[in-house]
């Protein structure tokens, strides 16, 4: 039987992610330390433990079908790569930092300036499209420290959330791209491997509305069902079961996380009592 074989970042944040969310869609990953490559025991999947920045080129070759990889790598590396899925964690920005002491207005102020970086392509992306001249410096490692040891004006690396940068005494001035994890596949991906990616994809679109919603019940007299019903759209709409006290009702109903104090307010403006808010684990549509 075909399997998928899917690439995932050997270590770090975006490894750990990536595993939680094969774990949630139910695959059971036979990991063992150090191991370079995994099967999964419930799904037809391998998965290949990979440095993050080599993984477009394994997706180029046809190495591996898939990967789950930070956006800002296949920007840098692998823009002939199809994004199947935007998976939503891992968020981060790729960003221009200064010192702190550089008084800095606008791009046009990098004029001229070194510029110390791991992300090449972006920046010269970035310079080209404002018509800016300067002198990159490529650093794979700590970039932070360049501007500190007199190799470069200013840097271009990832921000998560800044902290690295204030140890550093540095400050961001420019966002050039705002980044998440993303399902990307192999061009070179047969049909078969094709028809399992899309049903990994599934679970994880199932999965990933599920962690975006709240499941909602509470209890509303009557005579509010209408006014809360507004303000419950629910999927299609609320579920409404009477209850054993005559006049009232029981609404059942899902919001999502960015709406939710909003909401939870207005119903209980609106009359709503005995709200009770559960979590979603997987959400199918």
């Amino acid at each position: 039987m075909s399997k998928l074989k899917i690439a995932v970042q050997k270590s770090g944040r975006l490894h750990d992610d990536s595993m939680k969310l094969l774990s949630d869609v139910g695959i059971s990953i036979d990991n063992g330390k150090d191991q370079l490559k995994a099967s999964a025991k419930n799904f037809p999947l391998e998965v290949f433990y990979l440095r993050n920045g080599d993984i477009p080129q394994y997706l180029r070759d046809g190495v591996v079908d898939a990967a789950i990889i930070g956006e800002n790598i296949l920007v840098e590396k692998g823009n002939d790569i199809s994004v199947v899925e935007k998976l939503g964690f891992s968020t981060c920005k790729v960003s221009i930092a200064v010192p702190k002491s550089f008084k800095y207005k606008s791009f046009k102020d990098l004029e001229g300036k070194r510029i110390a970086t791991s992300y090449p392509n972006t920046v010269n992306q970035f310079l080209e499209k404002n018509k800016i001249s300067a002198q990159l410096h490529i650093i794979n490692g700590s970039v932070e420290i360049a501007p500190n040891i007199g190799l470069a004006d200013a840097i271009v690396d990832i921000v998560s959330s800044g902290s690295t940068l204030f140890k550093n005494n540095l400050k961001e001035v420019e966002v050039l791209l705002k980044s998440e994890a993303v399902l990307a596949a192999s061009p070179l991906i047969s049909a078969s491997d094709e028809a399992i990616l899309k049903r990994l994809q599934f679970r994880f679109q199932s999965v990933l509305k599920g962690r975006q919603s709240k499941y909602v019940l509470l209890n509303a007299p009557n005579d509010k069902l209408d006014k809360i019903i507004s303000v419950l759209p629910g999927m299609r709409s609320p579920t409404v079961l009477p209850l054993a006290q005559e006049g009232w009702s029981s609404i059942h109903s899902v919001i999502t996380k960015n709406e939710f104090w909003d909401v939870i307010d207005d119903l209980k403006a609106n009359g709503a009592e005995g709200i009770l808010v559960c979590p979603i684990e997987n959400m199918v549509v």
